[in-house]
């Protein structure tokens, strides 16, 4: 269940960063979830590859060097789901910057309730 309520956040987060960033498009809102979706899959998949790969540099830019595996990851999302498109590197860069604080800020009113929810069991 957890899942899926990140997976419509973050789709609410693509649909809003879409209209804020020129350069990034997403024709519907199934095509947000599907991009939600698939963010997901490749973040929990390839992410933790490529960061344990990268380490020396992530370390030596002081992790600077993740915004770029994070467009790497948009522009494979870009790739694999029609419907989404983003324009340039440097566009996915700033678009995972503003997805990130998007989704942070959606999720905060669920993160509320979920720690009020588990008080009983402290």
């Amino acid at each position: 269940m957890l899942f899926l309520i990140k997976v419509i956040v973050t789709a609410f987060a693509v649909v809003i960063g879409a209209h804020i960033m020129p350069g990034v498009s997403v024709d519907t809102f199934l095509t947000a979830i599907v991009v939600a979706f698939v963010l997901g899959i490749l973040n929990a998949i390839l992410k933790p590859v490529l960061v344990i790969l990268t380490l020396p540099v992530t370390v030596l830019s002081l992790g600077l060097f993740l915004l770029v595996i994070n467009a790497f990851i948009i522009m494979l999302t870009d790739y694999f789901v029609t419907g989404f498109s983003v324009s340039t590197f440097w566009i996915a860069i700033l678009f995972s910057i503003i997805l990130s604080l998007i989704s942070w800020l959606l999720s905060l009113p669920v993160r509320g309730r979920q720690s009020r929810g588990n008080r009983h069991l402290e």
